[in-house]
């Protein structure tokens, strides 16, 4: 069930990205820069779309979120972005869990490092790009082991 909501969630996206035209030539392709021990990070039951994959490989994390190994897709710098990973499609934005118990798409604190466009806030990028990324972990809620997931994240990001 897991991989049919990452699927689900791929689709909402569809092709929408941050800004209505190409945000990697404001900083080169940065976040598609790493090297073999870097990559984004898989959502529960991904990784099985990427068993016969050209452009990248799966490899452990080296730590668990949601009670599960965490996996990362370490790719070449150049994919298909038609089979780009759901941790690409929704960068630079993250699930924030509040209090109150309700969630806020933010920006994710680990793409200052690379993304120029979390300087302006989530203001600045595409309504239509954050109105799917919300839509899109809306849908990953439903699925119990992509909760789990996006709930230890979330913890890391509060210690």
């Amino acid at each position: 069930m897991s991989t049919q909501a990452v699927l689900d969630a791929r689709a909402l996206l569809g092709s929408l990205t941050p800004l209505k035209t190409d945000c990697g030539r404001l900083c080169e392709g940065a976040c598609c820069k790493g090297d073999e021990t870097t990559g984004m990070l898989l959502f529960p039951g991904e990784a099985e779309l990427f068993k016969d994959c050209s452009f990248a490989k799966v490899i452990p994390a080296g730590y668990a979120l949601g009670g599960e190994d965490a996996q990362l897709l370490v790719c070449s710098g150049a994919c298909d972005r038609e089979q780009r990973p759901l941790a690409c499609r929704l960068f630079p934005l993250y699930l924030k869990f509040l209090k109150s118990g309700r969630t806020k798409v933010k920006m994710d604190p680990r793409a200052h490092a690379v993304c120029p466009l979390t300087d302006y806030g989530t203001e600045a990028l595409d309504a239509a790009f954050v109105d799917a990324v919300r839509a899109a972990y809306d849908r990953l809620l439903e699925d119990e082991r992509c909760a789990a997931f996006l709930k230890a994240l979330d913890a890391e990001f509060s210690l």
